[in-house]
C-alpha cells in the first residue's frame, strides 16, 4: 500500500494481501505436491520486514504491517481475482443514490476475545480512527464520509468527535452518507482501515496495537519485535476464508538474500519477492514451487516537493529525467524480465488502466530529455539522489537508473540507502527525504481512483512528497461526482493523460511476484495485491 492500502507502501516487489476470497493465477502445486498429506493444524513461516507502527488497522500503510492486520481482521467486503466485490463480514451493502449506503452484517461474527462484531464495532472505529489525536496514518480515508471536517478540521480544533455521517440502526445495521455521491465506494470498503475494532480496543489503544484482537481467519499470539510475529487459525471464525492451516510465523527478514538462502534450506516456508541477485537461477534452484506472476502494483520515482530544489519546479525538467531512463534495458538486465516498463501511473489489472497513459515521457530518449530539461530551467544543483530501503533489493535498479540519468542528460545521481523499510517510511513521514524517492504502489481496491486520487489529491495519505494542483483536485471532486462507475471511470483515465503536464511522479515499471515456496507447504497461491493467500496455504505432514 499505501492513502495505499491507504494504499499499501510496497516494501519489495510485493505488498498486502487481499482476503482469500482474491485468487490471482500464479504457481499451483506439481502433482506430487497436491497429493501429499497435509496436516490441518500445521504452521507454516512467511518471509516479512519488521511494521512500521502498531497493528491497528488505520495506521498501516505500509506492507509489512499489512499482511499481518489483514490476517487478523475481516472487514466488510473484499475482491475476487476479477475485481467483483465479494461480501465478508457484510450481509449486503445498498444505496439507491451512491451518497447513503445501508449496511447489513452477518449476525453471529465475534472478535477473538469472544465479544460480538457489531454495527457499532465498525462506527466507533472509524470515529476513533478518523480523530487527529489518535494519528492514525489513514485517517483521511474516512473524509468522504459527512462530518468528517468537524472530526478532524484541517485547521482548528475539532467541533466533534463523531461524523454525522455515520449512525447505527441495530446491532446489525448501519448506515454511511456521504458528503456527495461516489460510485465506487464501496470498492474503497475493502480496505482494511475499514475494519471494526472490540471495546477492549479503547482501554488502551497503544497496547492494542501491540496485542491485537480481532475479527479475522487468525488471531494473535505474539510479536517479538525485529524478529517475528505469530498468529494462530481462530477456529470460530465465520468468514468464507477459513484458514487450511494452523496459524502463521512471519519471519522478520533485513535483507533478501537471506531470505532466499533460508528457503533453500528449509528454514523459511514462503516468500513475498525475490531480491535482483537470485532472479536468475530462482526457477532452476526451485522448479514447480517458482512462481513468476504480474499483480497490480507500480514503481515510481517520488519527488519531494517540499525541498527547496523541487519547490516550484518547472515538469518539463521531471519529463526529462523521465526520458532519460532507460527502463526496457534495466527491467530485461537488471530486472532480469521480471518486470514491464510503465506506460502510465495506473497498474495493470485495475479497473481504468489503460496503455501509453503516459504519452511519451516514458520513452528513453536522451536527445528530447537533454532539451526539456533545459526548456524547463534545468535540475537545481545539477544532482540528484534517489532514497530506497536497502531491505527491499532494490540498490541494484536504482545504481542502474542514476547510471542511465547521468549518460543521458550529464545529472549526476546517486543513491540514498535506509537501512530498512520502516526507517525509509519514516524519513517520508518526517518530511526528510533530500531529492527523490523510491515509490511502490499496490491497490488496495481495483479501481483507478486508488492510483490517482490516493496518491496525488493534495490532502491524501499516500501523497507523501507534498505534489499539490488545484486544477487536478478540481478533476478528482469531478471524477467523484460521476453518476455511474462508468463515467467516474472515464473521467479518471483522462486525468491520468492529463498527469504528464504536472508530472507528480516518475512512472518506472509494473511489478510482478517473483518468489517461491518451500517442500513443506501446498496450495500456495498469490493474490491481485501480490501477497501470498495465507488461509489457502497447506502444511504437509
Amino acid at each position: 500500500m499505501r492513502g495505499a492500502k491507504s494504499a499499501k507502501w510496497v516494501a519489495i516487489a510485493a505488498a498486502v494481501a487481499l482476503g482469500a476470497t482474491a485468487c490471482g493465477g500464479g504457481s499451483g502445486d506439481s502433482g506430487s505436491d497436491s497429493k501429499a498429506a497435509v496436516d490441518p493444524n500445521g504452521k507454516f513461516s512467511i518471509e516479512v520486514g519488521e511494521p512500521q507502527n502498531p497493528l491497528q488497522p488505520a495506521n498501516t500503510m505500509e506492507s509489512n504491517g499489512s499482511i499481518v492486520t489483514k490476517a487478523l481482521f475481516t472487514g466488510l467486503v473484499d475482491y475476487d481475482a476479477s475485481g467483483k466485490i465479494v461480501m465478508m463480514n457484510a450481509q449486503s451493502v445498498d444505496s439507491t443514490d451512491n451518497k447513503t449506503f445501508t449496511v447489513k452484517l452477518k449476525p453471529g461474527w465475534k472478535f477473538h476475545d469472544g465479544t460480538p462484531v457489531t454495527a457499532k464495532s465498525y462506527v466507533k472505529a472509524w470515529n476513533w480512527a478518523a480523530a487527529p489525536a489518535n494519528k492514525q496514518t489513514n485517517s483521511f480515508w474516512f473524509s468522504d464520509i459527512k462530518g468528517y471536517s468537524d472530526v478532524a478540521p484541517e485547521k482548528g480544533k475539532p467541533k466533534a468527535t463523531e461524523m454525522s455521517g455515520l449512525k447505527v440502526v441495530d446491532d446489525n445495521t448501519f448506515t454511511i452518507t456521504l458528503n456527495s455521491p461516489i460510485p465506487y465506494f464501496v470498492y474503497k470498503l475493502g480496505y482494511e482501515v475499514f475494519s471494526p475494532l472490540p471495546e477492549s480496543f479503547y482501554k488502551d489503544p497503544k497496547a492494542a496495537g501491540e496485542k491485537p484482537v480481532g475479527n479475522g481467519p487468525y488471531k494473535f499470539v505474539s510479536w517479538n519485535h525485529k524478529k517475528s510475529i505469530e498468529v494462530v487459525r481462530y477456529d470460530d471464525y465465520q468468514g468464507p476464508n477459513k484458514a487450511k492451516n494452523g496459524g502463521v510465523i512471519f519471519k522478520n527478514y533485513t535483507n533478501l538474500e537471506t531470505a532466499y538462502e533460508d528457503l533453500k534450506s528449509g528454514n523459511v516456508d514462503v516468500l513475498r519477492q525475490l531480491a535482483p541477485k537470485d532472479l536468475p537461477v530462482y526457477k532452476t534452484d526451485l522448479g514447480d514451487r517458482a512462481v513468476d506472476q504480474s499483480y497490480s502494483a507500480i514503481q515510481s520515482i517520488a519527488v519531494a516537493f517540499y525541498t527547496k530544489q523541487w519547490k516550484g519546479i518547472n515538469p518539463k525538467v521531471l519529463q526529462g529525467l523521465s526520458m532519460a531512463i532507460d527502463r526496457p534495458t534495466i527491467t530485461k538486465t537488471v530486472l532480469q524480465g521480471t518486470r514491464e516498463p510503465a506506460t502510465g501511473w495506473v497498474a495493470k489489472g485495475v479497473l481504468g488502466y489503460q496503455p501509453n497513459a503516459a504519452g511519451d515521457i516514458t520513452k528513453y530518449d536522451p536527445a528530447k530529455a537533454k532539451a526539456l530539461i533545459t526548456e524547463g530551467g534545468g535540475v537545481p544543483g545539477n544532482k540528484i539522489s534517489i532514497q530506497y530501503n536497502a531491505d527491499g533489493g532494490h540498490k541494484e535498479w536504482v545504481e542502474a537508473v542514476c547510471n542511465s540519468i547521468t549518460k543521458a542528460v550529464g545529472v549526476a545521481c546517486t543513491g540514498d540507502s535506509k537501512a530498512d523499510f520502516q526507517a525509509d517510511l519514516n524519513a517520508r513521514d518526517a518530511h526528510e527525504v533530500k531529492s527523490l524517492y523510491r515509490s511502490g504502489w499496490v491497490l488496495d481496491y481495483p479501481f483507478i481512483a486508488n492510483f490517482i486520487r490516493d496518491l496525488f489529491g493534495t490532502h491524501s495519505d499516500g501523497n507523501q512528497g507534498g505534489f499539490s494542483s488545484k486544477e487536478i483536485d478540481t478533476l478528482i471532486t469531478k471524477a467523484d461526482g460521476a453518476k455511474s462507475l462508468e463515467e467516474s471511470e472515464k473521467l479518471y483515465q483522462q486525468i491520468e493523460k492529463a498527469l504528464p503536464n504536472y508530472m507528480p511522479s516518475i512512472p518506472l515499471w509494473y511489478y510482478k511476484v517473483n518468489a517461491g515456496y518451500s517442500e513443506k507447504v501446498s496450495g500456495v497461491k498469490y493474490a491481485q495485491d501480490g501477497d501470498p493467500i495465507l488461509t489457502g496455504v497447506q502444511v504437509k505432514k
